[in-house]
């Protein structure tokens, strides 16, 4: 058994995987609006990894992802986590300082009142749920891409 599931299967999962990575990216974007953001998101993201690993097989995931791409994602992440950081603290001499406040890229300040949900509003905050959003998607899934491996390995 190479551990791929009926076709079915297999095709259900194909063709939910983009829709999943696409509400994670809303969930990642509107976190500074409603309840979500990078972290949320990214988990929702890392679960369409786990789909495919089910419906597809460990080993077959493994061999078109791998870890190592999953590394690189997750550390790109953590740069444009400090980048931003960076960017702050040169601008203000304070890391993370919000240098996107007023600024036509995320940074309109919304009107007094009820907020009608402008998606620019955030200032550096989207750019940071990115940053969380990559860091949580390539590390879960490379965790749960290990502990599959290591379960499927043991199996004879």
């Amino acid at each position: 058994m190479n551990g791929r599931m009926t076709p079915i299967v297999t095709t259900i999962a194909a063709l939910l995987f983009p829709f999943v990575i696409v509400f994670s990216f809303y969930v990642i974007m509107h976190g500074h609006l409603t309840p979500g953001g990078g972290f949320q998101g990214g988990a929702i993201g890392a679960s369409a990894i786990v789909m495919l690993i089910v419906a597809y097989g460990v080993k077959e995931i493994y061999k078109k992802t791998g870890d190592e791409t999953l590394s690189i994602f997750e550390s790109i992440g953590g740069l444009i986590f400090v980048l931003v950081g960076i960017i702050g603290f040169i601008m203000a001499s304070s890391f993370l300082y919000n240098f996107l406040v007023g600024k036509p890229l995320f940074g309109d300040i919304p009107p007094f009142g009820s907020n009608p949900g402008e998606l620019n509003t955030g200032g550096i905050l989207p750019i940071l749920n990115i940053a969380v959003g990559m860091k949580v998607i390539g590390g879960l899934a490379s965790v749960i891409l290990i502990m599959a491996l290591a379960t499927e390995g043991g199996k004879k």
